[in-house]
């Protein structure tokens, strides 16, 4: 895995990342930004949300850019985080591959406006200033899985017959596209999803 300089977050005013108000706010401008696009929501649409003038706003965040580079950098850098204590963890490929779909699927439930956000605005974002990270970002998470794919079929885990990278794609678009149809308060659980997925993964579509 090639590791790139990125660069750091820029400096923020307000009363400091871990405030209950200013999560609250980036919990708000990420659901608008999901549903309504980002280049639709307008810094007063997420005042109004929050119950405060626009101004007051900027007592948390210098810029609408300002918090979806927040929400991004919160979302992937968790991602991340997690995806190498998965791998660290495991005892086998399989066992790494299974956990990595697992906690995807978590992702997806327990943050469906940052998923969607980032699902949706990709071709934005690759054009936005200071916003290099995302693809930085995503290029160390496909490394993960396919260095974990390559293993697999180093040890005998995975078929030899089949490419870690368009394996990586198959699963990767089957998994987080789900976000667009999945329903957090549906009667089908996160967890349940997973399975079904692992099931097809491990077995395939034909019987016997």
């Amino acid at each position: 895995m090639t590791e790139s300089t990125t660069k750091k977050p820029r400096k923020r005013p307000g009363n400091g990342a871990g405030s209950a108000r200013r999560a609250e706010l980036l919990e708000i401008a990420a659901r608008l930004f999901a549903t309504r696009g980002y280049s639709q929501t307008t810094v007063r649409d997420i005042a109004d949300e929050a119950g405060i003038l626009s101004g007051s706003l900027y007592h948390h965040f210098s810029s609408k850019e300002t918090m979806l580079e927040e929400i991004l950098r919160g979302f992937m850098d968790g991602l991340l985080e997690r995806f190498h204590e998965i791998v660290a963890g495991a005892a086998t490929p399989r066992e790494a591959l299974d956990g990595l779909v697992r906690y995807s699927f978590t992702a997806i439930h327990e943050q469906q406006a940052a998923v969607s956000l980032y699902q949706n605005e990709i071709a934005l974002l690759s054009r936005l200033p200071d916003f290099d990270f995302v693809e930085e970002n995503s290029r160390r998470v496909e490394a993960i899985w396919i260095a974990v794919l390559e293993e697999g079929r180093r040890t005998g885990d995975f078929r030899e017959d089949l490419q870690p990278a368009l394996v990586y794609r198959f699963v990767r678009d089957a998994v987080w596209s789900s976000v667009r149809w999945y329903n957090p308060d549906g009667t089908m659980r996160h967890d349940t999803l997973a399975e079904q997925c692992l099931l097809l993964l491990h077995t395939g579509l034909l019987a016997g």
